[in-house]
């Protein structure tokens, strides 16, 4: 068998050992070809009274927590959970419900000073799904609108860091329906002045501004003392 040229997770970030739970058979092939441990999330919540209840407790079982304690040793060094159709032009209510759930049972769990807070990481990732280029709404653009650049300092305005890769201009960003991204971890992350998920919260509240989307394992694994910082 032909090994693949993409380097895995453990090769990537110091033998961290990744999983990505998810019912979706795209993101199963895409997730074992960057060497995750990919689990069905069915099988996850079997032992729940309903499947549309979130396994809190599983999850958090794989990294090495149990009840309100840590454990000597975890499965796994990092867990994606994958949930929502994607599906362009398609909300579904009960896949936000869903998150709103899985997030809240967490944050119970470890609250601040509690022994699994001070030693978890939680992003939760939100995308607009499948985008064309026909979907570009200014409204939704990380670029300033015309209006605030209308003093002619326009041509001053730099280029920011997630356009630029090795000191050249990225050919392949795209500006707008970024996907959002909000992280908590006790003593590392900065509570920025956000109240809702949505992108005009974020641009005018947000603390971090944006990053590209193929730096966002370094970021992880960074926090996870997996890499060196971002940027170094």
């Amino acid at each position: 068998m032909k090994k693949s040229l993409t380097p895995t997770m453990s090769d990537r970030f110091m033998g961290m050992k990744a999983a990505l739970v998810t019912n979706s058979l795209g993101l199963k092939s895409l997730g074992a070809t960057l060497g995750f441990t990919v689990l069905q999330l069915d099988d996850l919540t079997k032992n729940n009274h309903s499947v549309s209840e979130p396994p809190v407790d599983e999850l958090l079982k794989l990294l090495g927590f149990q009840g309100s304690k840590a454990m000597d040793t975890s499965q796994f060094d990092l867990v994606f959970v994958h949930t929502g159709v994607g599906e362009k032009d398609r909300i579904i209510a009960s896949d936000v419900e869903y998150i709103n759930c899985l997030v809240g049972g967490i944050m119970k769990v470890a609250h601040l000073g509690s022994e699994i807070g001070s030693r978890l990481h939680c992003s939760v990732v939100m995308s607009y799904g499948a985008i064309s280029k026909d979907d570009n709404n200014c409204s939704l653009s990380l670029l300033p609108l015309k209006d605030e650049n209308s003093n002619g300092l326009s041509v001053l305005f730099p280029s920011q860091s997630y356009t630029v890769k090795e000191g050249k201009i990225r050919s392949n960003v795209r500006d707008y329906c970024p996907m959002l991204m909000a992280q908590w971890q006790e003593a590392v992350t900065r509570k920025d002045m956000a109240e809702t998920f949505s992108f005009k919260c974020f641009k005018e509240c947000g603390g971090n501004l944006a990053i590209p989307a193929d730096r966002f394992l370094h970021e992880l694994a960074f926090k996870l003392w997996k890499a060196p910082k971002y940027g170094a």
